[in-house]
C-alpha cells in the first residue's frame, strides 16, 4: 500500500497582494532551472553553437540571480513553509539543486572564459554543499513524526549525489589557476566524486527498497526520478574531468579506477532511459496523470542535458564515436525539452501574475 502524501501547512495569506501566495509555496527545487539551463548551455558551447550557448548562460545566470532572491524573500516572509521544506524528507534533499545549480553555472561561465566570476561561485558551492551535505541529511534522518521515513524516500534524494559530482567538476576547473595547491584541488576532486558515487548507491537502495515495499502510484512517479539517470550522468562527466587532469598523488592513484567506471556508468545511463520513458507513458497515457507545469519539470531536463553532456565527453576521452554521436542526439532532444519546459514555464508564470493581479484588484 503507499504512503499517503503529508498535507502542506498553511502558510498562505489570503487575500495579499501580487505574487506573495506563489512565494509561500515556491518549490525549493527551483534551481533546477538553473541546472538544466547551465548544462544545455554546456553542451551548446561544446559543439560550438556560441550564440544559443550564450544566451541560454545569460537565461541561467539571471535566472540564479532571481531565484536567490525569492528563496530569501520566502525565508524571510514564510519562515515556516521554508522550515517545513528543509526538515521534510519528502522535499529536504531538494536545496541540493542551489549546490548544483551554483556548480553548473560556475564551470559554465569558466567554459565562457569568465574564470573571475566563476571561482566565487565555486568556493560559494564548495561552502554549501559541506554545509547541506551533513545538516540537511541529519534533519532528515531525525524525523520523528509518526511516518516510516523509508515510505518518503523519492527521486529528489539522488540530487545530494548531483550536488556532490557537481563539486568534483567545478574542482577540475579551479585547479589550473595560480596560487591554488594542485595537490589539495585534486584530493577534493576524488573526494567529491567518490563521495557521489557512494551516495547514489546508498540512495538508490533505498529508493528500490521504497517501491517494492511501499509500492508507487503513478501520481508519486514525478519527474525528479528522471535525477536516477542524471545523478549517473554527472558521474560520468566528471570522471571525464578528473581522467584529464594533471599529475597528482590522488589523481595518479584513482585515475586507471575512474577511467575503468565511467564507460560502465554511461551504459547504465543509456539503460534507464527507456525505464524512465516508459513509466512517463505509465503516468499520464496509461493511467492519465493530467500534464501541465510544475517547477520539477526542470529535473528532466537537467538529466537529459547532463546525458548528451556524458556521451560528448565520454566519447572524445575514449575515442568512441558512436557514443560521441548519441552526444549529438540527446543534445537535440535536451534542446526540445528545455524549449517546452521554458515556454511552459512562462505561460504557468503569466497566468500566476494575472491571477495575482486581479485578486489584488
Amino acid at each position: 500500500m503507499s504512503p499517503p502524501a503529508p498535507a502542506e501547512p498553511n502558510v498562505d495569506q489570503p487575500g495579499a497582494p501580487g505574487p506573495a501566495p506563489g512565494l509561500a509555496h515556491l518549490s525549493p527545487g527551483y534551481f533546477a532551472l538553473v541546472m538544466g539551463t547551465g548544462i544545455v548551455s554546456m553542451g551548446l558551447h561544446e559543439i560550438g553553437i556560441a550564440a544559443a550557448s550564450l544566451v541560454l548562460l545569460v537565461i541561467a545566470s539571471l535566472s540564479y540571480a532571481v531565484l536567490w532572491a525569492l528563496y530569501i524573500w520566502r525565508a524571510v516572509k514564510y519562515r515556516k513553509a521554508m522550515l517545513h521544506d528543509l526538515r521534510s524528507p519528502e522535499t529536504a534533499f531538494s536545496y541540493f539543486t542551489v549546490v548544483a545549480g551554483t556548480g553548473v553555472l560556475a564551470v559554465r561561465l569558466a567554459a565562457e572564459g569568465l574564470v573571475p566570476a566563476a571561482m566565487p561561485l565555486v568556493l560559494f558551492a564548495a561552502v554549501l554543499w559541506f554545509v547541506f551535505g551533513y545538516v540537511l541529511p541529519w534533519q532528515v534522518l531525525m524525523t520523528r513524526d509518526g511516518e516510516p521515513i523509508l515510505a518518503r524516500t523519492n527521486g529528489t534524494w539522488f540530487i545530494w549525489a548531483v550536488a556532490s559530482q557537481s563539486l568534483a567538476i567545478c574542482m577540475t576547473v579551479i585547479r589550473p589557476q595560480p596560487g591554488v595547491s594542485q595537490d589539495m584541488v585534486g584530493l577534493l576532486a576524488v573526494l567529491s566524486w567518490s563521495v557521489g558515487v557512494a551516495l547514489y548507491a546508498g540512495i538508490a537502495v533505498l529508493v528500490l527498497l521504497r517501491i517494492v515495499h511501499f509500492g508507487i502510484t503513478p501520481q508519486q512517479f514525478e519527474p525528479p526520478y528522471w535525477v536516477a539517470m542524471g545523478a549517473m550522468a554527472i558521474a560520468v562527466v566528471a570522471g571525464t574531468k578528473i581522467v584529464q587532469m594533471d599529475s597528482t598523488p590522488m589523481i595518479d592513484a584513482t585515475r586507471v579506477l575512474i577511467a575503468s567506471t565511467v564507460a560502465v556508468f554511461w551504459s547504465f545511463c543509456l539503460w534507464l532511459i527507456p525505464m524512465l520513458i516508459g513509466a512517463g507513458v505509465w503516468r499520464h497515457l496509461v493511467r492519465k496523470v493530467p500534464l501541465g507545469y510544475t517547477p520539477a519539470l526542470w529535473s528532466i531536463v537537467f538529466p537529459v542535458g547532463m546525458f548528451a553532456v556524458a556521451s560528448l565527453n565520454l566519447g572524445r576521452v575514449d575515442q568512441l564515436p558512436m557514443v560521441e554521436a548519441i552526444g549529438h542526439g540527446a543534445l537535440a532532444v535536451a534542446v526540445i525539452v528545455w524549449a517546452l519546459v521554458f515556454t511552459a514555464m512562462l505561460r504557468h508564470l503569466l497566468l500566476v501574475w494575472i491571477r495575482g493581479s486581479r485578486r489584488a484588484a
